[in-house]
């Protein structure tokens, strides 16, 4: 199976080889290619020092604070990672807009008008921010919980304040995971696509991404766009050789334990404060969201030909693109799990994180043109390659959630395993399913989430009989039916929170396993 993945790429890979051998460089050379790759570097790099920065501060407070409600608030962050960007990035325009909450707000009490750069760098930073720095906070949190008792006991003895504790304690715990967090960050900011298509304000703020999507879809310049796909694919291959070096980061995150530490009245303020303008800053788009999409509007909506039929194909997908990642992650982790010798292993799991050099736009592209060689109609196989690209999305984060614990069980009951005899499924079914429900729950969550909020690949294959929620929602802003994509906004973010919610949930008591 990791061959087939690896294969499948490679296909894609060659069509687009292929596709930039047949057209001369020199029609692509409108393309302004080092102020794309600038750009996205520029605004890659903004994110990450920043979300790391928020990261770390919120992760900070959140691991000394203990409040009722804080479990639903650290919940809360971590579903940062599957919460559409197209729908935080309307919730930014729907509080700092021209007609944002806070303008009309400023208005009111001022008279005059609040002026915010929500279109350009400023917004897109701004929306990558919300989503990775809390994100990275989830994280480092998990980091910050797992600080030795004894640790904290001497750390106690020593009467250490806050500064104290933070330097000596926390920073050694947290700095082994910023170089794999930060090159997470950077990719995940880097292949951004519809934060930057929706506040991106123009071609000034393009990034390679968008770039991609305009000349492949919009101009119709496939030689550009093959170009530009060539540059992403080696700047984020190097990215990825690079963060090979650094501490995997994990996915699976538990609860927090109770805290025995209490800073001073100075530092707990601060952590107050932290904790109030990271909230703030991360539920206030999503309120917005909410607020103006749950309305009247939603009967009209709901009641239209094109959502109901956009709703059941994001469903579908998301459905199906769920169950196929689940399916590669199993095999791949059981296979790489079983693997002998660590470069067999490395071997074995690679291909699943090929699409951290190969982004979605790119994936769609080289699908793209590999149909078209076929003489296949881009249309007929549209709903396979949306579902194939979305599982091949989501892989990566599977993986890292599976892994884990399928390399533990393989540790402490191989033995016993092999000594009884067990069929593939017996092992499955009796063994190794009991232990990693809810971890099985979390990647079904995670496929269909991802699957469920992405704009990139369906982009390029979307039309008018075949479009996703996302789809529907950007064509509605390019529409300027602000209501309808208000409203849609609101019914994708209600469906991928309940589902990062409730899927994990569902698996966890199937099972039995320990939450």
């Amino acid at each position: 199976m990791a061959a087939s993945v690896g294969v499948l790429i490679a296909v894609v890979i060659g069509a687009i080889l292929r596709a930039a051998a047949d057209h001369p460089a020199a029609y692509a050379s409108r393309i302004d290619l080092w102020h794309l790759l600038r750009m996205t570097t520029i605004q890659a790099g903004l994110t990450t020092v920043l979300s790391l920065v928020v990261g770390i501060a919120l992760a900070w407070a959140l691991n000394r604070l203990r409040f009722p409600g804080r479990d639903m608030i650290v919940g809360l962050f971590a579903s940062a990672i599957v919460t559409p960007g197209i729908v935080v990035a309307f919730g930014l325009l729907a509080v700092w807009g021209r007609a944002g909450w806070a303008s009309e707000i400023w208005q009111a009490l001022t008279g005059e008008a609040l002026n915010v750069p929500i279109f350009g760098l400023a917004g897109i930073v701004a929306a990558h921010v919300i989503l990775d720095g809390t994100f990275a906070a989830r994280v480092l949190l998990a980091r910050l919980d797992n600080v030795p008792e004894r640790r904290l006991k001497t750390g106690q003895s020593l009467d250490l304040n806050a500064w104290q504790r933070f330097t000596i304690i926390d920073w050694p715990m947290l700095r082994g995971a910023l170089p794999g967090l930060g090159a997470i960050v950077f990719m995940l900011a880097f292949t951004s696509f519809p934060i930057v298509l929706l506040l991106g304000g123009g071609p000034a703020n393009q990034t390679l991404e968008v770039a991609i999507y305009t000349a492949a879809s919009l101009d119709f310049d496939l030689t550009g766009a093959v170009r530009l796909a060539m540059t992403q694919i080696a700047v984020c291959s190097v990215i990825i050789l690079a963060s090979a070096a650094f501490s995997p980061v994990s996915a699976t995150i538990g609860r927090s334990p109770p805290t025995r530490w209490r800073d001073g009245t100075a530092a707990r303020s601060l952590q107050w404060l932290v904790l109030i303008a990271s909230t703030i800053g991360f539920v206030a788009p999503l309120l917005a969201v909410l607020a103006d999409g749950l309305g009247p509007h939603v009967l009209e909506l709901v009641t239209r030909e094109s959502f109901r039929l956009s709703l059941l194909t994001s469903l579908a997908i998301g459905t199906a693109s769920a169950c196929l990642t689940l399916l590669l992650a199993l095999i791949v982790g059981l296979g790489r799990a079983a693997a002998p010798g660590r470069l067999t292993r490395i071997i074995f799991g690679a291909p699943a994180y090929a699409y951290l050099a190969v982004p979605a736009v790119v994936l769609a592209l080289g699908f793209f043109l590999f149909v078209r060689e076929l003489g296949i109609a881009p249309a007929l196989a549209a709903p396979v390659i949306v579902v194939i690209a979305n599982a091949l999305l989501s892989l990566p984060f599977a993986l890292a959630t599976l892994g884990p614990p399928l390399d533990a069980i393989v540790r402490s009951r191989g033995r016993l395993v092999r000594a009884l005899g067990l069929s593939s499924w017996r092992q499955f079914t009796d063994v190794e399913y009991p232990l990693i429900g809810r971890d099985i729950g979390l990647v079904i969550a995670l496929g269909f989430c991802f699957s469920l909020g992405d704009l990139g690949v369906i982009a390029l294959f979307g039309t008018q009989d075949f479009q996703t929620l996302p789809l529907l929602m950007y064509r509605a802003l390019g529409g300027y039916r602000s209501n309808d994509a208000a409203t849609i906004a609101a019914l994708l973010l209600i469906l991928t929170i309940a589902a990062f919610i409730l899927l994990p949930r569902l698996f966890t008591r199937s099972t039995n396993a320990p939450a």
